[in-house]
């Protein structure tokens, strides 16, 4: 059975099972129509102001026809690229629903609360529909989405549509009202007439009437300072379009658009194929909007600090964000697990295999920032280093979960911080199924004498249906079947023993010719992530990772030397060794202690209470790195080499 008519199913028997009479005092409630595949009559306009910087909210109009009788407007609540039940309804506030000017009365569904019940009276053929989007004016309420000098419109947040039809079956004309003088961008084609990138005198811009779930498909940044790069003509033009906080921070190099254009021309090499009409890479370089890497079909919303491109060296980790989002534009947008290809945006999701379409394209963003030139290849190991050091020191979490069971922590945790990180687990899929796809690429490497490759799986795969972007459904069966076209072997078991297992999957390391190893020095990638994330990684060794500015302890490795000791999350490291804590001073204790009996004396505090605990720990300073084993083949080499 298909996943679209099983879902049908259970949709069925749910809206069934709401209309079951009364029980123990519990009123009947109308049932919200499950999504069928039929065209809605007519076009909804949608328009948004999103110019008042002072208040910092949107201010919503929708206009959608109707006939009379009962009708559900949703708003959308499982998101695309979040696999869970996010979105913002606690933010939407002074809800009015008109018909010819008058107003009409609704009621929020009790139990589905992102539904809205209401009856169409006769004589309406249009429902005038208004509210405002409250977005967080701190961090504390959620993502900011609007600072003095950018925004980022997500449509999914200003939107009401109605209950019974499929996405894609029913059109929008949406509009949005910009502050005066900024420049947008957005993978919406504009209306006749209009400009792309640049708004009429007034702010607003038009867009051409798109699908339902083409505008929630098509976010916009828009911002003061502004600037578009092409990174690729023709009839699918690639653009880079940035937002700055400061108008300085948009000095890219030509030698960094280069590395940009690579990454379009090293990903058709791999895929064979575009599944898009136009790519709009959205890139805000900013401390002060909320942090973002979310995927979409023909564009990508991401940010990185103020200075990505202006201290280029200095935010080395950051370059493989770009060429994850991308790689989704193939395996996750257009080739999409069933269980998330949803008939619409309340239709609750499945993610079993999100270690394809986040694991896969984990391993294949590493690949290609090492194939454009943006990682060198010894950072590109380095970073890969880090990783599989993650996965031998600090996952204990595999003693009692797997990376399949991780699949359903998008709803479990919701990216919410997590008392033990490393023993709770979470969305492993991506890491650890970028760790299951390097054991595949190696295994079929092997098994064509180094002929093929998980490349061979990805133009099969993700390159079919050239200048198609209709969304193409997968399930487990059909990843096997693809691997089996590259190479024949029981790639099910293969599979299924690595992301089902209770070890993390690390095989993949030696059989591509690399082995994990340690030393007590950094490499120039570790000391650059380490002041990115201003925070000293211990887990190898102490067992802690801990603030390098505020002494702030952020996770503790389950069972290591610090838990063994006491030592908790949340509580903050005063001092080492009877002097004020500073992470040199750490370090330094460490390397002292090593192959000697002293043990390392901690204050720690927690909460109002100070307590002295003493590390017996004589191992030094651990910093991962991978080291070749002689005689066996460079494969991890091959993999990193740009495609020619």
């Amino acid at each position: 059975m298909t996943a679209r008519s099983n879902g049908g199913m259970v949709r069925t028997v749910l809206a069934a099972c709401v209309a079951v009479a009364a029980w123990g005092g519990v009123e009947a409630r109308a049932a919200v129509p499950p999504p069928v595949d039929v065209t809605w009559p007519g076009t909804l306009t949608l328009s948004v102001d999103a110019s008042d910087l002072d208040r910092r909210l949107f201010r919503v109009r929708e206009q959608i026809p109707v006939t009379p009788g009962p009708l559900t407007l949703l708003y959308p609540q499982w998101l695309p690229g979040k696999h869970a039940p996010r979105g913002a309804i606690d933010k939407l506030a002074g809800l009015a629903i008109r018909g010819n000017g008058q107003p009409i009365a609704w009621t929020r569904d009790p139990v589905e609360v992102y539904a809205f019940h209401l009856d169409v009276p006769a004589g309406v053929a249009t429902l005038e529909v208004e509210f405002e989007f409250l977005t967080p004016l701190e961090p504390a309420q959620g993502r900011v989405v609007v600072t003095p000098d950018m925004l980022n419109l997500q449509w999914e947040a200003v939107a009401l549509y109605p209950a019974g039809h499929d996405v894609r079956r029913i059109t929008v004309a949406p509009s949005v009202k910009l502050p005066a003088g900024w420049q947008f961008a957005s993978a919406l084609p504009v209306a006749a007439g209009g400009t792309p990138n640049v708004a009429a005198a007034d702010g607003t811009v038009t867009f051409a009437p798109v699908a339902f779930d083409v505008l929630v498909d098509s976010p916009i940044f828009a911002g003061r300072h502004f600037r578009r790069i092409e990174l690729a003509g023709g009839k699918a033009p690639v653009h880079l379009n940035i937002v700055a906080d400061e108008a300085r921070d948009l000095a890219v190099t030509p030698e960094q658009v280069k590395l940009h254009q690579n990454l379009v021309v090293q990903a058709d090499k791999l895929f064979g194929a575009r599944h898009y009409d136009h790519y709009e890479f959205l890139l805000a370089l900013t401390d002060r909007l909320g942090g973002i890497g979310l995927e979409h079909h023909r564009s990508s919303e991401n940010s990185q600090s103020p200075g990505h491109f202006t201290e280029w060296e200095r935010y080395l980790p950051e370059r493989g964000l770009l060429p994850h989002e991308y790689t989704h534009s193939w395996n996750g947008k257009f080739r999409r697990p069933a269980g998330l290809a949803t008939p619409n945006f309340n239709v609750p999701m499945q993610g079993d295999l999100l270690w394809v379409y986040e694991g896969q394209t984990q391993y294949w963003g590493h690949v290609l920032t090492a194939r454009t030139g943006l990682w060198t290849a010894e950072q590109a190991r380095d970073a890969l280093a880090e990783v599989a050091a993650r996965y031998a020191d600090n996952r204990p979490g595999f003693a009692w979960r797997d990376v399949q069971d991780t699949t359903n922590d998008p709803v479990i945790a919701a990216r919410r911080p997590l008392p033990y990180r490393n023993w709770q687990m979470s969305e492993e899929y991506y890491s650890a199924g970028a760790l299951t796809w390097l054991a595949v690429d190696t295994k079929l490497r092997e098994l064509t004498r180094e002929k093929r490759s998980l490349d061979d799986f990805a133009r099969a795969f993700f390159g079919v249906d050239d200048g198609s972007y209709a969304v193409k459904p997968y399930g487990f069966d059909d990843v096997v079947a693809a691997l089996n076209g590259v190479a024949p072997l029981d790639w099910a078991a293969f599979l299924r023993a690595r992301i089902e297992a209770h070890a993390p999957p690390l095989d993949g390391l030696a059989a591509s010719g690399w082995k994990l190893v340690y030393t007590d020095q950094p490499s120039a990638f570790q000391k650059a992530a380490e002041a990115d994330r201003k925070a000293l990684d211990l887990a190898a060794s102490l067992g802690l990772v801990v603030g390098s500015k505020d002494g702030k302890i952020a996770d503790v490795r389950w069972n290591g030397p610090a838990f063994q000791a006491g030592i908790a999350p949340t509580s903050t490291l005063v001092a080492v060794n009877g002097r004020e804590f500073k992470p040199e001073r750490l370090k330094e204790a460490i390397a002292a202690a090593k192959d000697g009996s002293t043990p390392i004396d901690l204050l720690v505090k927690s909460g109002e209470e100070y307590k002295t605990v003493r590390l017996d720990y004589h191992d030094g300073l651990k910093y991962p790195h991978l080291e070749r084993i002689a005689g066996t083949p460079d494969r991890l080499g091959a993999i990193f080499a740009p495609k020619r």
